[in-house]
């Protein structure tokens, strides 16, 4: 459980210091997938499979949104190997100008010391 606490703190840890986009390459497994609640816009598909697609996934969003603040609350462990992150963003759409604060919940699953899979929940309006 040790090991599941400190990869938890870690992932907490990089997304509130800005580090969503570089700390894929350290903590998810090459065969990692990412699965959205909904198909979100502008995409075609919810899961992105791989972690290139992982890190071209976020990437794309911060590239089209501007992130005024990003809270990330956790890990909610769940042993032997799954924890839980709650977010809450304040962004801006560049495309449209659209103010927004997303929360969500995301779920991560951990094999061999690598995120295998995230699982996101969102709050419904």
């Amino acid at each position: 459980m040790e090991d599941l606490i400190k990869l938890g703190r870690e992932f907490v840890d990089a997304m509130q210091d800005g580090r969503g986009i570089a700390h894929v390459d350290e903590m998810y497994a090459e065969k990692a997938e990412s699965i959205e609640a909904v198909v979100p816009p502008g995409r075609d598909m919810r899961i992105a499979k791989g972690r290139g697609a992982i890190r071209a996934k976020r990437e794309d969003w911060a590239a089209t949104h501007d992130i005024h603040k990003l809270e990330a609350d956790g890990p909610y462990v769940h042993p032997p190997h799954r924890f839980a992150v709650r977010f809450e963003v304040e962004v801006t759409q560049k495309a449209t100008g659209r103010k927004m604060t997303l929360r969500e919940i995301a779920i991560y699953s951990v094999e061999n010391n690598k995120i295998i899979r995230e699982e996101f929940f969102m709050l419904p309006k």
